[in-house]
């Protein structure tokens, strides 16, 4: 979070929810988490890396350009919001976010281009957003190795539709050198342990949990580090690189929960996890500070990459461990993905 953030919300204000299944269940709702919704993240395509060509470009921005074993990956990541807060921190939040997608892929990010949309640039407060966000761009290109395909922040402007937000939009590129490399983002089987690189804070800052579930619409920025990101994406490269995982997750919108959610849903497994006792459960769950990867690990690589981390002096704990599809949280259920949880949603959806 940015020192000079001018918003004096703090976690305190907000009550520690009695029933988190309540809460799991509102959020269901959300449209930015509803599995229902074919525009969010739970969208993202099943990939079959054996079946993948220079014919096969699909949503996930993995394809092939030519008869070559090269392939490549390209995301694009958008933010106005934040930008309003600290348009500093959140460019950086923005290449940072961008960077570890590509990196849970198995893929080295390599060049980054940015467009700024709806910029009043004869406004002063408008000129130094703009300035500000460049800087906070070159800082996470420097900070992740990254070239700009042009340096120049394009912007655009059209007085004639009233006021829109400023809107920050950067695209990512980056390579895998086979097919063997790309890493997908779902659990494989049950029994696989889970755990989390990163640290947790009591922060649910900028979370659609205190944004929606809450409706405080009036916060500062998640916490964020653009050096700890730094030294997280390089030892993430190293271990999906010694295939020590068997996916990789950033945790993201939504959270912990979420993100694991996401996770479980295409092979219909589910997750039995412990919270962290020094941390508020809802910030567990639902806060989306940066610095967080979710991984599934075979017990039989777990000691080796838990050692890799740790003289790395990198953090990670123990979530729990992949079920056949019960959900379970400090050991209490919140049901099933087939029968329950999402299924009862859909059902009532249906209706």
């Amino acid at each position: 979070m940015s020192e000079n953030s001018p918003k004096t919300f703090t976690i305190d204000q907000i009550p520690e929810p009695e029933d988190i299944q309540s809460v799991i269940y509102s959020m269901l709702a959300i449209p930015h988490l509803s599995p229902v919704n074919i525009f969010n993240e739970f969208a993202a395509p099943d990939l079959d890396p054996s079946q993948m060509s220079i014919d096969n470009t699909d949503d996930s921005g993995i394809f092939q350009i030519d008869e070559e074993d090269q392939f490549y990956s390209l995301t694009i990541y958008a933010d106005h919001r934040r930008l309003a807060v600290d348009p500093f921190a959140a460019a950086q939040i923005l290449v940072a976010k961008a960077v570890r997608r590509l990196v849970c892929y198995g893929a080295v990010p390599v060049s980054i281009s940015s467009f700024m949309n709806h910029v009043e640039f004869a406004n002063p407060i408008a000129q130094e957003m703009v300035m500000a966000a460049r800087l906070g761009l070159d800082a996470a290109a420097k900070s992740f190795n990254l070239k700009f395909s042009q340096r120049k922040l394009h912007y655009d402007y059209s007085g004639d539709e009233g006021f829109v937000p400023p809107t920050l939009i950067i695209s990512l590129f980056g390579k895998l050198k086979t097919r063997e490399q790309l890493l997908l983002p779902k659990f494989r089987k049950k029994g696989d342990n889970l755990l989390m690189v990163g640290r947790s804070y009591n922060d649910i800052n900028a979370s659609e949990y205190l944004d929606f579930y809450h409706e405080v619409k009036d916060w500062p920025l998640m916490k964020f580090s653009l050096s700890t990101e730094g030294r997280l994406t390089e030892a993430m490269k190293e271990v999906i690189k010694n295939d020590l995982v068997i996916s990789a997750t950033p945790v993201g919108i939504g959270g912990l929960f979420f993100t694991l959610l996401r996770n479980a849903l295409p092979n219909d497994l589910g997750f039995d996890i412990t919270t962290d006792g020094e941390i508020r459960t809802d910030a567990f769950l639902f806060g989306e500070s940066m610095g967080r990867y979710v991984v599934s690990v075979s017990k039989e690589k777990e000691d080796e990459f838990v050692d890799y981390l740790f003289d790395r002096k990198i953090p990670v704990m123990t979530l729990g461990h992949v079920t056949k599809g019960e959900i379970r949280i400090d050991d209490q259920s919140m049901g099933f993905v087939d029968k329950g949880l999402v299924s009862e949603m859909i059902d009532d959806l249906d209706e």
